[in-house]
Parts: C-alpha cells; sequence; structure tokens
C-alpha cells in the first residue's frame, strides 16, 4: 500500500522509515528539516539496528503529495485542527487515516473535522526522539497497538502485516481499550517528568514518587471501568511500573515539550479523559491537580516570555 506521513518526527519518522526499509511506498510531509532530508536522507539510530534511507519521498506541502492508501499522522495534538486543511489531500474514499497521537477524544474531532473519514487509533509504546535534523534516535521497546475506530477491517489487517514484515511490533485491539491502556502510562508520567523535571528512571525509583505512579494508575484504571473499559487491572498498572523499571532513563514526550518550550498537549492527554470520567461519574483528583500545575507551568512561563518582549 501507499503510505502518507504527516508530522515526521519521532515517533511518524521512524515507524515510515521502517515501512519504507521493508520496501513500502512512503511519502514524508517535512517541517524544518526538509532541505536537510532531501540532501542527506533520512537516518534511525537503534540497538536493534540503524540503517539509512538514501532516498526518501520528502514533501513540504500536502497538495504536492499523492493520495495515500493509509495516512499516519503523528503530529503534536496541539496542531490538530491543521488537520482539516491537511488531510483531504491526501485521502480517496477508502483511505484509513491512522492517529498515532497520544490521549482521548482525537478521532471524534477529526471525524467532524472532515466528515466521512476512516481512522483508527495507532498507540505508541516506544522510546525515540529527534534531536537533530534527520536523524531519530530510537532507544527502547517499538510496540503499535491499532485500534479500528471507524475503518475497514480488512485495510487494518493488510497494513499490520505490512508492519509485521517491515520488523514493527504492530497488532490488532480494541479501540476505546487501546486509547485507555496508553493513558495508563501517559497521564502519570508525562505530567510527573514535568512538574518534578525528572525522567522516567528517577520517578519508578524514587520510593514516594513510585507510590504516586501506583496511585495514579489506580485512578486511570477505576476512570477506565466507569466509561465501560473492564479490561485493565491492577496486574497491568504493576506491569506498566515495571516496564518502566527496566526501560532505558527516558524522558517522555512532554517533558522534551516542556525543554524546548513547545506547547504540551495538557487538553487531549488530561482535559479530555478527566472529562469523559466525569461524565461517567468517576472522579480523578490526582491528575485533576496535576492538569492544574501543567496549566500554571505553561500559563506562566508565557506570561514571562510576553513581559520580556514588552
Amino acid at each position: 500500500m501507499r503510505y502518507g506521513v504527516i508530522g515526521t518526527g519521532a515517533i511518524g519518522g521512524y515507524y515510515g522509515a521502517k515501512l519504507a526499509q521493508g520496501g513500502q511506498d512512503v511519502h514524508f510531509l517535512f517541517h524544518s528539516d526538509y532541505d536537510y532530508v532531501r540532501e542527506h536522507g533520512l537516518r534511525v539510530n537503534s540497538g536493534d539496528g540503524g540503517f539509512h534511507l538514501d532516498h526518501v519521498n520528502a514533501y513540504q506541502d500536502v497538495r504536492q503529495m499523492p493520495k495515500c492508501d493509509v495516512v499516519i499522522v503523528a503530529l503534536k495534538t496541539v496542531h490538530e485542527q491543521m488537520l482539516r486543511d491537511m488531510l483531504p489531500p491526501l485521502l480517496t474514499d477508502d483511505t484509513v487515516v491512522l492517529l498515532i497521537q497520544n490521549g482521548m477524544g482525537m478521532e471524534q474531532d477529526v471525524e467532524q473535522m472532515v466528515p466521512g473519514v476512516k481512522l483508527a487509533a495507532g498507540l505508541a509504546f516506544i522510546c525515540c526522539s529527534k534531536t537533530h535534523p534527520g536523524v531519530i534516535d530510537h532507544l527502547d521497546l517499538s510496540g503499535l497497538n491499532v485500534g479500528n475506530y471507524n475503518a475497514p477491517q480488512e485495510t487494518i489487517d493488510r497494513m499490520i502485516v505490512e508492519m509485521v514484515s517491515a520488523d514493527i511490533d504492530a497488532r490488532n485491539v480494541d479501540y476505546l481499550e487501546a486509547r485507555w491502556r496508553k493513558l495508563l502510562w501517559n497521564m502519570p508520567f508525562n505530567g510527573l517528568s514535568v512538574a518534578l523535571h525528572t525522567d522516567t528512571d528517577a520517578l519508578v525509583r524514587n520510593a514516594a514518587t513510585r507510590r504516586l505512579l501506583r496511585a495514579m494508575t489506580q485512578e486511570v484504571i477505576e476512570a477506565a471501568h466507569a466509561v465501560g473499559v473492564k479490561g485493565l487491572t491492577d496486574r497491568d498498572a504493576d506491569a506498566m511500573i515495571e516496564m518502566t523499571t527496566k526501560m532505558r532513563p527516558y524522558k517522555p514526550s512532554m517533558r522534551l515539550d516542556w525543554d524546548y518550550h513547545r506547547p504540551m498537549e495538557v487538553y487531549y492527554l488530561y482535559t479530555r479523559p478527566i472529562e469523559e470520567a466525569r461524565r461517567a461519574g468517576q472522579d480523578m483528583p490526582l491528575h485533576r491537580m496535576l492538569e492544574a500545575e501543567l496549566r500554571f507551568m505553561e500559563e506562566e512561563y508565557n506570561r514571562k516570555i510576553e513581559v520580556v518582549k514588552r
């Protein structure tokens, strides 16, 4: 199949590059490193075996890209409204859009922006970063859970077969459970890494924050149960923390956004799940407090920048 990648950062770049290395027809939308990639290609550094793509189908404008069978969206959700204009040039009646994004509610919002679009959720369990133009550093893990929102299942199945053949650990999962299962890690670890200015290793090895992480994962499980997702258990919470203990020290995406003074994904990662839980009668006080802390940090930083500009 033909793939398009919107958002060739660490996540989109890694999965797109793996598909291209595996022989698939992949077309990448770039932003700041377009000229570099056109001249030098795209490199993936990985302990599992790095590689370099000498020739990359690179674009700066979606209107120059071909129609695609699958469009992988790996944009930060702070740019979600851009999809209203970016998606239509790439779509046929049968195109599936895979949203590899963190949080809750993106599929519903994109469905309203682009009526009739066929969507699936991509939940990436991977540690990678892009800190140099055209270079992706893959640190650990590579899993991609795919939850079908409203797309033809046969297209999803074929996509997963092609991903697996490209050495991507992709699998079919239930859509809503997949979103909440990813939140089980994302909601505690992303926000705490920013609020406490630390990384995953310190969070799990400190006794106080490890207890806090366990309480927060329990809060996510209770919220998931309230909205009808019964598959998450205490065992999943313990396994998530244990998995993180075995990972290499890692700064989650929100921590990197904060470090590089980029907008943080507070709305879809905290506000929307908290609202979903509240509508189902379940409060998330620990995460409400963390959401408030993150909003304070971001708003205060922006206020100080405005003062300096004056």
